[in-house]
């Protein structure tokens, strides 16, 4: 399993009716499959997130859609970025994954947190709990999850699950990758060392190369091999063959998000745009380049939030950086 060039579809705004989004979800995905990405992710959310848009903006539930996915493509693989752990039974999530893989012949990728939209758990009638808690509970499920997807039988009783002899039966392989995303030191890497396969890493670019260090620190505590744990990285990007144009996208993505864009100092811009990777093709595959492989990280995940439902973006962006990662 490798995440080398990942295209991330977190927006379902698009023009037109609610009928009209799942095809235009598909097409991305085709898109991206065309255009050099090795793999598709969905958020698993139920209300779009501050930072992107409103709560009531449109949100599709994360394993139906990667099914019609699926059935889109040939050849990406499937994931999420990532399961919110507290949206599901572990072994119920187990057996979710191990159908997508059966569905897709062999592409699905478990990708999974600790959970962290607080009005998402508290409208649906999830239990939210503390910090501690929701990873308590995300180690407990990996004590269950991770069994079941190598065909052995997890016996778990534990403060938040329980499983007795689990069965997960037909599974298509018992190596589906265990990714893990998030960007805390401690405890998300701390668990990634344990039981992953990949990590996500989920920061400011600036921040990236104390994120590795940590990486590095928690695999030596858990007595792994750093280097047999792939890392990746979610980028923002913003990019259109006018570069100009880019630009234009990006300011008024910030402004519609309340960020007050045109007042802020060049130190609170750079702030606000950390994650952002915006303009030309050669000016977004430069800063991914210099911000992100440079510094070590092995992949990069990319979204594009205001323009990938627009046909010939999607390509245009995994033509741009699948040279980098490859």
């Amino acid at each position: 399993m490798s995440i080398r060039l990942g295209y991330q579809i977190p927006n379902f705004t698009y023009p037109g009716t609610p009928a009209d989004i799942v095809p235009t979800v598909l097409a991305q995905a085709r898109e991206a499959e065309a255009g050099g990405f090795d793999t598709v992710l969905v958020m698993d959310h139920f209300y779009q997130l501050p930072g992107i848009g409103k709560p009531e903006e449109p949100m599709l539930e994360a394993y139906t859609l990667l099914a019609a996915i699926a059935a889109a493509t040939e050849s990406v693989q499937l994931s999420t970025l990532v399961t919110g752990n507290t949206y599901r039974n572990p072994a119920m999530l187990a057996k979710t994954v191990t159908t997508l893989d059966l569905v897709s012949a062999g592409r699905a990728v478990l990708a999974i947190g600790a959970g962290w939209y607080e009005l998402e758990h508290q409208q649906m009638g999830y239990e939210f709990g503390t910090f501690t808690d929701r990873f308590e509970r995300l180690d407990e499920a990996l004590q269950i999850i991770e069994p079941m997807l190598r065909g052995r039988h997890p016996e778990v009783d534990g403060k938040w699950y329980q499983a007795h002899s689990t069965l997960n039966e037909p599974r298509v392989r018992d190596d589906l990758p265990i990714m893990l995303g998030g960007g805390g030191e401690k405890k998300t890497f701390g668990l990634a060392a344990r039981y992953a396969d990949h990590l996500n890493i989920i920061c400011n670019a600036s921040e990236l190369p104390r994120k590795l260090d940590a990486l590095a620190q928690r695999c030596e505590e858990a007595g792994r091999d750093r280097d047999t744990i792939e890392t990746s990285f979610l980028a923002f990007t913003m990019i259109d063959e006018d570069g100009d144009a880019a630009r234009r996208m990006q300011r008024e993505y910030l402004i519609k998000t309340g960020v007050d864009y045109d007042n802020l100092d060049d130190e609170g811009r750079a702030a606000a745009t950390d994650r952002m990777f915006v303009g030309s093709p050669d000016e977004v595959a430069e800063q991914i380049q210099r911000r992100v492989l440079d510094v070590g990280v092995d992949g990069i995940t990319i979204n594009l939030v205001p323009n990938g439902h627009i046909p010939g973006v999607v390509e245009l962006a995994g033509k741009t950086l699948a040279p980098l990662v490859k």
